[in-house]
């Protein structure tokens, strides 16, 4: 008789062993993969999630102003996000990943000539881009898309303003940019 109960319990554990095993490898992965939040994890998102919102706002608003400042599609907020995000790669030397983007700027209908504008714009205010210093380029870039005729401070006090002439008179046209310099002539050939 007691050999019957013996062999019963090791049919018994058995039988519970092998789907005991299992349950707890499976919960050990679970545990693994999902993880307790500690002190330092649990404390940060709320200060995260005060500042995405912030981010988000100023984001918005920078639509929003963009639609307000700019008249056509270049203000439409596909490509406002769009052309920026190609003059800030242009800026960056990575030119491969711009011209991606700036095929997805066309395809969307977008002004080509605005994104030429505002990097033209950007290269004006090089000296004031710090990498340093966080969204410094960021700022630019949408000064930049806002206003792409904007000049340096330190330019535009330097140049005096023209002088005040009649209507119809030359004086009055923007002077026209230096013409390159001529090619030399090609020397003969043997």
């Amino acid at each position: 008789m007691r050999q019957r109960v013996l062999q019963l319990k090791i049919v018994v554990l058995r039988h519970l062993a092998v789907p005991g095993l299992a349950f707890m490898i499976g919960i050990g992965g679970a545990l693994a993969q999902s993880g307790a939040p500690t002190q330092d994890q649990s404390g940060k998102p709320a200060a995260g999630n005060a500042d995405a919102a912030k981010d988000n706002q100023r984001r918005t608003d920078e639509f929003a102003e963009a639609a307000n400042a700019i008249n056509g599609p270049a203000g439409n907020p596909e490509c406002v996000w769009l052309g920026r995000r190609v003059v800030r790669l242009m800026w960056r030397d990575d030119l491969d990943t711009a011209f991606r983007h700036l095929d997805l700027y066309d395809r969307f209908g977008c002004p080509g000539g605005h994104v030429q504008a505002t990097f033209r714009c950007l290269t004006r205010f090089g000296a004031q881009i710090d990498d340093k210093v966080p969204r410094s380029l960021d700022d630019r870039v949408h000064a930049c898309w806002i206003n792409p005729n904007a000049q340096p401070q330190a330019a535009a006090a330097a140049t005096p303003a023209p002088a005040s002439a009649t209507a119809g008179s030359a004086a009055s046209a923007p002077a026209a940019s230096p013409a390159p310099a001529p090619a030399p002539p090609a020397s003969p050939g043997k």
